[in-house]
């Protein structure tokens, strides 16, 4: 799924192609993408795009007479920049926005149609669809610690509530909470005030440097290869590979259609949280999620 990072980089790479342009129309390919009806679609056609945002994970063209577009891109939709009036692609196609300039299509791998498309008008009407996270690279110490002790979750979960954290999902909050040496299963309420000023600038480390990286493999041109599995990576997709910083494999946790990775000796004092063997062992007892993971604990992870 494009987390901050990407939709950071997605929106400057569209800013200087669609932002001041006249939004020709929108043509929508699959039934499953729109998913509002006020306003109707055909009531953007000729609106001038003036402003870009990001809501979370959502991405939000700011039309005339406050219009909005709200695209969430969930795990396998993608954007890709064509000449004016490019097809839609036949098999992964979903939507295209025609600008002069150019298109911006959307695109989905798979059969799930996760990713969606709301139309709103007004400020209240975008403000439902922010989950309400805030930004952690704008975020003080404070701020942070309080949105990060509201409840009692592991960290994991914290980091990847948007209600608590704007942007940051599966991939990112494992190379986070590698970067701060800090267990996956903590309890936030569990946590020192070094170990959560240690995670506030884990958290803001990690992102801005992403952030600059995917910046330069972009260049001038508009971003490629969105993927939640990148080369560089400390822990994140990086099952059984020797960590960067201490050489010892990379654990992971699955449950449902996630997984958690960490490094034992970086994060758990060596301690193996899991394995795929326990998991098959436990087969319909394997917790399929961070809530219950977080039932069953007994204490500190």
């Amino acid at each position: 799924m494009p987390e901050l990072p990407d939709i950071v980089v997605y929106l400057e790479a569209l800013q200087s192609r669609v932002v001041g342009e006249r939004l020709e129309r929108v043509r929508i390919a699959s039934p499953f993408l729109l998913r509002s009806v006020d306003p109707p679609l055909e009531q953007l056609a000729g609106r001038v795009l003036r402003r870009l945002e990001r809501l979370g994970k959502r991405i939000v063209f700011c039309l005339d007479d406050d219009y909005f577009v709200i695209l969430h891109l969930m795990i396998a939709g993608r954007l890709r920049w064509k000449r004016p009036g490019a097809p839609i692609p036949g098999r992964l196609g979903l939507a295209a926005f025609d600008f002069p300039a150019g298109t911006l299509l959307l695109t989905e791998a798979g059969t799930k149609h996760r990713a969606s498309l709301y139309l709103a008008r007004g400020a209240g009407a975008l403000a439902a669809h922010d989950p309400g996270g805030i930004d952690v690279l704008a975020a003080d110490p404070a701020a942070f610690r309080t949105a990060l002790t509201r409840e009692s979750h592991t960290l994991k979960r914290a980091l990847t509530d948007p209600t608590l954290f704007s942007g940051v999902g599966n991939a990112y909050s494992d190379e986070i909470l590698h970067a701060a040496r800090l267990s996956p299963l903590k309890l936030t309420t569990q946590l020192t005030v070094e170990e959560v000023d240690r995670l506030h600038r884990a958290t803001r480390d990690t992102l801005s440097a992403w952030i600059e990286r995917l910046r330069v493999e972009a260049g001038d041109g508009f971003p490629e290869g969105v993927t939640a599995f990148r080369e560089g990576m400390a822990v994140h997709g990086r099952y059984r590979k020797p960590c960067p910083v201490c050489g010892s494999p990379v654990q992971r946790i699955r449950y449902a259609a996630n997984e958690v990775n960490y490094c034992a000796t970086c994060q758990t004092g060596g301690r193996v949280l899991a394995d795929r063997a326990l998991s098959r062992l436990l087969q319909e007892d394997w917790p399929r999620s961070l809530e219950e993971w977080e039932a069953r604990l007994p204490g500190p992870a």
